[in-house]
Formats: structure tokens, C-alpha cells, sequence
């Protein structure tokens, strides 16, 4: 099975933050990104665009890291980050 179809075959893991404090968010966010590994990904649930959250990612592993919005709706954002493989 190749690693697509692997990834694909499990569950993506997914974080809402909504519940956690705001001030350790992104440190909770940046924990569970430091365990996903090459080629998987992670669906992140926030109350708002979290682009702060985004640039701080960038800024820690540049160029690692995809992001792909599955829901933009009112009450919340659910957007997909993958590792690069």
C-alpha cells in the first residue's frame, strides 16, 4: 500500500481548539503538528481564519506545511495542514 493510500485507509486526527483557551491555542496547535509525520495531515477547527496561527507555523518550518480549507463557515473553520512527504 502506498503511503496515499495508507493515509487514506486511517483516520485524519482532527484538533478544535474552539474549547481551549485562547491563550495557549497555539501552543496546543504547534504540539499536535510536531506529531504528525511526513505526508499525513492534521484538520484544524477554529472559531475564526487563523492566519496568526498559519504565519507562526511558517515562520517555525518553512515550506513544510499545506493548507487546504475544507469548511469556511460561520461559526467555524476547519482547514487541513499537511506535512510535507
Amino acid at each position: 500500500m502506498t503511503e496515499t493510500n495508507l493515509q487514506m485507509a486511517e483516520e485524519i486526527p482532527a484538533l478544535d481548539v474552539r474549547p481551549i483557551p485562547r491563550s495557549i491555542r497555539h501552543a496546543t496547535v504547534i504540539g499536535a503538528l510536531s506529531a504528525i509525520r511526513p505526508g499525513r495531515s492534521l484538520d484544524l477547527v477554529a472559531p475564526h481564519d487563523p492566519q496568526p496561527l498559519l504565519r507562526q507555523v511558517e515562520g517555525l518550518e518553512p515550506g513544510v506545511w499545506s493548507v487546504e480549507y475544507l469548511v469556511e463557515g460561520p461559526e467555524a473553520r476547519t482547514l487541513r495542514l499537511t506535512r510535507a512527504a
